[in-house]
């Protein structure tokens, strides 16, 4: 798995004061083509009763950047993802993440 973050306690923390059951890398990050500009793409599942609007996704992106060591963080649902690659994105991204 690609040690993306560089504090996993922090990034646990974040998690769960936001409310996210799962947090999974895909995109350039995972597959080793991301450039030095390239952002990280994130696939984020909340838990069931949270219901983050688009000002709280950009807020989360914001706390997420300096665990990426600056680097600009993409979060996205399930339901964000083009029907054209979803299921390859759902079955090919790695948790970073998981709520117990």
């Amino acid at each position: 798995m690609p040690q993306i973050f560089s504090n996993r306690t922090a990034l646990a923390a974040l998690c769960r004061r936001h409310r996210i059951r799962r947090l999974s890398l895909f995109g350039s990050a995972l597959q080793g083509g991301a450039r030095p500009d390239s952002d990280v793409d994130l696939l984020v599942e909340f838990e069931p009763q949270a219901k983050p609007g688009l000002i709280a996704i950009a807020a989360i992106e914001i706390e997420l950047s300096p665990l990426l060591g600056g680097k600009k963080a993409d979060l996205r649902t399930v339901q964000d993802l083009s029907r054209h690659f979803r299921d390859e994105v759902v079955r090919t991204a790695e948790v970073q993440f998981e709520s117990a």
